[in-house]
């Protein structure tokens, strides 16, 4: 071979490298690979799905109505409506009629109003475990909601419904529309879809399901219609519960992004130049629930005072998160209208004491402690912090017995009012203060106030009026009420704020959470 053949034969055989090369890195670009404990993920389907690791995914596979912009959840935005009109109705109720944008689902098909119609209806006629944001919440039945036109939806609220609260919650999971021409095609012995919904997307988000392997991965690709293609065409979330395998994943390259760092573990991410560490607002509270029904061991508030009064929020923050989480003593988190920081009490084990000895408790009481295994909110571990606790309480002479169980038998005990002392956590269903306001205070809504056996005429009566009050400053007037009442008669000594830590490789680019747990995938992109 003539020497020009050989060298024009390994100049091709270089481009040919060098194009092989640039296409697996363009294609390495493209794909974002999530590991996290994606373990409390049940269904796909955005009519029935009421747990924390659907959220995103459920973002961006499904448009709603109306949305909130990256991590301002201030006030919602169009979404698959370019406008909306609110009006009262001659009974005391209000209407909101939607006008819809132009959207194609993943099928191809447009989406029509008659779509939005079949979406919300079989939300309510599955009555699966987040229905009762339509029907309790909003005050929504199978006819509330109809189609005037193709691109013209009208949503009827009976009267003491506060619209501006139903537009918040519309951006929840179950809000999500769907292709209702494709869905009733899968349909299986009357379960509306749900099955199929497992394995496949109906919705016009950027992104579609490609599939699910339980306890493997899930893995969206792009929505072939979606108008604005984003830069990375494959999401991956991959099961990975341990922190250690997720910061090995991440340094090695096979990973992206790492949900579940420990406190500690994060520490160390913030000084590793090749690592972007993150510190993203959550609305989880970690709280104790005291029993306080009639005999119960904290029917007396003094008894409840003393616990607040002694348990030591600045040792869970400072030495348990490592600094990742905020001192919260009301009900309604950082980051919501409403949101209380006051201190209402200090660390003070002498005033603990001595409302101790008011409630006649002076020789001690016992109590079991229930709580959860594994990983409480903001990783610290449930057993440290309820050894924690259990110290704090013993230095005035509670004994907590600390019992541990899964979640889903704490949950199931505390559910029947059966619990003495709790260690939980809760997040509001959606970014508005009523979304913890009547939980926590309305012992009619038969969540955590009902519970802990809290019946209280006061709380009632301030949430139900700032629920259903269309006046911004009434509202917040209401809810300053409403936070001090609570915290200084409630059933629960609030813990604290956490801050979720989230640990990317420097080389994403765009990433952001915000406090409902939402990630817009479209705004990520990846360096080479």
């Amino acid at each position: 071979m003539s020497r020009p053949r050989v060298l024009w034969t390994l100049l091709i055989a270089l481009v040919a490298t060098l194009f092989s090369f640039g296409a697996a890195q363009s294609a390495q670009q493209q794909t974002l690979v999530i590991g996290g404990d994606w373990t409390d993920l049940i269904t796909l389907d955005p009519g029935v799905a009421y747990e924390f690791s659907p959220v995103p995914i459920l973002d961006n596979t499904y448009q709603r109505l109306v949305q909130f912009q990256g991590t301002d959840l201030s006030h919602v935005v169009p979404d698959a409506a370019t406008s909306w009109d609110i009006a009262s109705t001659a009974d005391g109720g209000s209407t909101i009629t939607f006008h819809l944008a132009d959207a194609t689902f993943s099928t191809g098909r447009p989406l029509t109003a008659a779509d939005v119609v079949w979406s919300f209806d079989r939300v309510i006629q599955i009555n699966g475990p987040s229905a009762f944001l339509f029907t309790d919440v909003a005050g929504m039945k199978v006819g509330s909601t109809k189609a005037l036109d193709d691109h013209t939806v009208q949503l009827t609220l009976p009267k003491g419904v506060n619209p501006q609260i139903v537009l918040n919650m519309l951006t929840f999971n179950i809000g999500g529309i769907m292709d209702a021409t494709e869905v009733q095609k899968h349909v299986d012995a009357n379960d509306y879809g749900q099955k199929w919904l497992n394995d496949h997307s109906a919705g016009s988000g950027p992104y579609m399901l490609d599939r699910w392997d339980r306890g493997s991965q899930v893995v969206l690709v792009v929505n072939p219609h979606y108008p604005k293609p984003p830069a990375i065409k494959r999401i991956i979330l991959r099961y990975m519960q341990e922190s250690n395998a997720q910061r090995t994943a991440l340094k090695s390259g096979e990973i992206d992004i790492a949900y579940n760092f420990t406190p500690d573990a994060f520490k160390e991410a913030e000084s590793d130049p090749s690592l972007n560490a993150i510190k993203t607002d959550t609305f989880q509270m970690a709280y104790l629930g005291m029993n306080s029904g009639p005999n119960a061991p904290f029917a007396d508030n003094r008894v409840r005072d003393a616990v607040r009064y002694a348990i030591d929020q600045d040792g869970i923050i400072n030495d348990l998160l490592a600094g990742l989480g905020r001192k919260m003593q009301t009900i309604i988190p950082y980051g919501l209208m409403g949101a209380d920081t006051n201190v209402y009490f200090p660390h003070d084990l002498e005033k603990a004491k001595q409302l101790m000895a008011e409630a006649g408790k002076s020789g001690g009481m016992s109590v079991e402690f229930l709580i959860a295994t594994g990983a409480c909110t903001g990783g610290v571990p449930c057993a440290d912090l309820a050894a924690k606790i259990q110290s704090d309480l013993a230095k005035i002479g509670i004994t907590a017995n600390i019992k541990q169980t899964t979640s889903a038998q704490l949950y199931t005990i505390y559910r029947q009012q059966a619990a003495q002392l709790v260690l939980a956590a809760w997040s509001p269903d959606y970014p508005d203060p009523n979304g913890n306001a009547s939980p926590l205070a309305d012992y009619n809504a038969k969540s955590l106030a009902w519970r802990n056996d809290w019946n209280d005429a006061t709380a009632t009566k301030l949430a139900t009026e700032a629920a259903t009050s269309t006046d911004p400053a009434t509202r917040k007037e209401l809810y300053a009420q409403l936070t001090k009442y609570v915290a200084e008669n409630g059933p629960f000594a609030m813990l604290y704020q956490p801050v979720y830590p989230i640990v990317t490789s420097a080389k994403v680019q765009g990433f952001a959470r915000s406090a409902q747990g939402d990630v817009d995938y479209t705004a990520i992109t990846k360096l080479p």
